[in-house]
């Protein structure tokens, strides 16, 4: 029976085809699939040839073949798991169907003498080669039986959807198609044509049904032209959906904050050094930002210890100067301590007066801290997520400065963002964690990107070098020597389980361990299961100088400056990601002594672990190392996906697909331009409900 429907495929539910009641859409929402366009754009993750029979003879171990023959022997094999095993030969050779899962009528069917046909992967079993669980078909001599004229396609699945069933969906939407039902081609002619591009329905079609003379490698490596066509129009929704969020944020109004007269100056003449070029050039940048009268988002990127807090507090100071109150908010109350310290020490010759509010500020202090952000007394806000809660009121909020922002969710963010009342504070956001490009103009597309690409002088690089756990005595001898000379070392502990419970009893058993090797060290431990005033109380006395050796979790990823810190060991190094060790080798060589940085690393080693000590080795450029994680983790690892809500794409792969991004970033302001009304059809059919907020 032919399915007849009126509606456009984008708009009639899936329950309106055959077979689809409640259970089943039920199952298919679980993938996003509410509309029978929905189906179309669920693409087959990879396909089989099931076009043409091979000999049993000819059969590879790793293919998925079909075979055709009689049975020649069925039993039940009795072993650790007992099976069907049916023995088929087509007189070329001899194969072994092996089913786990059976039932008595399928072994009384599937008796000697039967013709049947089979589709499944060769694999090498007990009795030579094997197909588990293949599917299969009988046979009837006296009538002609097809083989497939189309590849086979295997789509992502949920449970209880077989990829039969997928088949039986995906064939009456077909259907429907071919039958001239509509189905909404978004993208101009215009933009195709120079990239020689199929329309959007010959591209599903292909797809869906590839032909037998398919090159089955060029769509396994989506090469094909019509993999092209849907993984150009998906980042194009995506760069839309954020370039809309953008442009949301952009028609409020926010503080115009021409460049500061006096206090930026003031502040630049008590330091002991000038700005790199590159701080100036992104001070230059917030600038015309801030005048512009519309809300700036700014992401700022700089390797650790690049400068990013001194420009951070140029921005602020333009702010202050012109009667506006300034938040600072970190993710962690040790990082938010450090930004206290820095501004404070900056800010205070000046006359500015700086309110603190984190989770320990309780009882009165907390109620004055709150009384001095309300009344505009408090200037300069620093804190952490404390910053968002209702009872929070500023007087004036002119600027946000938000620091680590893929710590931070984005119903956070968007929280701080209101309680600037009548206009929308700026937003600075700032990251020590370099984020690639391809990942920068798609996940960040809402945002104008900044780079301090210079390091201060005088800071020295970080040897890195990687050892075995077997040498860990000598590891211990070199902490000793260093400690001695009157050197501070970092001790990193890490578990494969993320796990605070387990982290901490690591680190406390190495703490012990470390202090039994080394009798005359002063040694403290900090690890996540601390209250934040224990962990600030060692952190001061680390800082201070009246600890030598600092055993820790990776709580330490984040914000501790110590420039007498010359040597950190980083235990298990193949466990962490690369941006995570940057971020920790980050935490050495903040002075002029030169520093060292050892990976501990168990044997063996897996490739991914291989590759990131090797990256660790070659390269201290933050950049380098971001590119090389996001190879090897990829985006939603790197980017957090939880928090930023970057969506896992359908088809397009940031890392794959990232050389078309800059014609993406063209087609998405061309369609701003002459075709605004093809954004949202198209930020629906990619994203549905998932479009994300792209305010930070």
């Amino acid at each position: 029976m032919s399915v007849v429907l009126e509606r456009s495929l984008g708009k009639s539910p899936v329950t309106e085809l055959k077979n689809v009641g409640a259970k089943m859409a039920e199952k298919l929402a679980k993938l996003g699939i509410y509309h029978i366009q929905d189906l179309l754009f669920h693409l087959p993750m990879r396909y089989l040839d099931r076009t043409r029979i091979s000999p049993i003879a000819h059969l590879q171990v790793g293919f998925h073949v079909v075979i055709e023959g009689e049975v020649v022997v069925s039993d039940v094999a009795f072993g650790k798991r007992r099976s069907l095993a049916v023995r088929v030969t087509d007189g070329s050779g001899t194969i072994t169907l092996r089913f786990y899962h059976f039932s008595a009528a399928q072994k009384n069917n599937l008796k000697k003498g039967v013709r049947i046909r089979c589709y499944g992967e060769a694999r090498r079993g007990k009795a030579g080669l094997e197909l588990y669980h293949p599917e299969y078909q009988f046979v009837d001599d006296s009538k002609p039986f097809k083989t497939e004229a189309n590849l086979t396609p295997i789509y992502p699945s949920t449970d209880g959807l077989t990829q039969v069933r997928w088949r039986q969906l995906m064939d009456q939407v077909i259907e429907l198609l071919m039958n001239g039902r509509a189905l909404d081609d978004l993208i101009p002619d215009a933009l195709l044509k120079p990239y020689n591009l199929p329309d959007l329905k010959s591209a599903l079609l292909y797809l869906h049904l590839p032909p037998q003379q398919a090159d089955l490698y060029e769509l396994e490596e989506y090469q094909h032209p019509a993999q092209k066509r849907l993984i150009m129009e998906e980042l194009l929704a995506h760069n839309l959906s954020l370039l809309k969020m953008r442009q949301e944020v952009k028609r409020e109004s926010a503080p115009t904050l021409p460049p500061s007269k006096h206090l930026v100056e003031k502040m630049l003449a008590q330091l002991p050094f000038n700005l790199t070029g590159a701080q100036q050039r992104v001070g230059l940048e917030i600038q015309q930002d801030m005048v512009s009268g519309q809300p700036m988002l700014r992401l700022v990127q700089g390797d650790v210890g690049s400068g990013k807090t001194l420009v951070a507090a140029m921005a602020a100071l333009t702010a202050l100067e012109q009667g506006f109150q300034v938040a600072i908010m970190a993710p962690t109350e040790i990082l938010a301590e450090q930004h206290l310290k820095n501004f404070s020490a900056w800010f205070e010759p000046l006359g500015l007066s700086i309110a603190w509010l984190a989770g320990k500020v309780k009882g009165k202090a907390r109620e004055a801290s709150l009384n001095a952000i309300k009344s505009g007394e408090a200037q300069l806000v620093v804190g952490t997520h404390a910053l968002f809660q209702q009872d929070v009121e500023f007087h004036k909020l002119g600027l946000a400065i938000i620091d680590e922002q893929h710590k931070f969710g984005v119903h956070q963010r968007l929280a701080l963002k209101e309680k600037g009342k009548d206009l929308s504070p700026h937003q600075l956001i700032m990251t020590a964690t370099p984020i690639p490009r391809t990942l920068a103009m798609s996940a960040y597309a809402d945002l104008d990107t900044s780079v301090i690409d210079e390091l201060p002088p005088g800071r020295t690089p970080v040897n890195t070098v990687a050892i075995d756990q077997t040498r860990r005595d000598e590891i211990m001898m070199r902490i000793l020597n260093a400690c001695q000379q009157g050197s501070q070392a970092y001790w990193v502990c890490t578990l494969i389980e993320e796990s605070e419970t387990l982290e901490a009893q690591a680190a406390e058993v190495t703490a012990q361990e470390l202090q039994t090797a080394l009798p005359g060290i002063k040694i403290g431990l900090v690890h996540g299961r601390l209250k934040a005033k224990e962990k600030a109380e060692i952190m001061n006395a680390f800082k201070a100088g009246e600890l030598q050796l600092l055993v820790a979790t990776t709580v330490i990823e984040v914000g501790v400056d110590v420039p007498n810190s010359s040597l950190m060991v980083i235990e298990n190094p193949e466990r962490l990601g690369l941006a995570q060790l940057h971020q920790l080798r980050g935490r050495v060589g903040r002075g002029t002594a030169k520093s060292h940085c050892v990976l501990l690393y168990q044997t063996p080693l897996s490739q991914q672990g291989k590759k990131r000590i090797q990256a660790m080795r070659d390269t201290s450029d933050g950049f380098k190392i971001a590119e090389i994680d996001l190879e090897i983790r990829g985006p939603g690892e790197v980017l957090g996906t939880r928090q930023t809500g970057l969506m896992q794409m359908r088809i397009a792969d940031l890392q794959r697909d990232g050389y078309l991004l800059d014609d993406i970033k063209q087609w998405a302001q061309m369609c701003q331009h002459n075709a605004p009304h093809i954004s949202e059809p198209l930020i629906q059919r990619w994203l549905g409900e998932n479009v994300r907020y792209g305010q930070v």
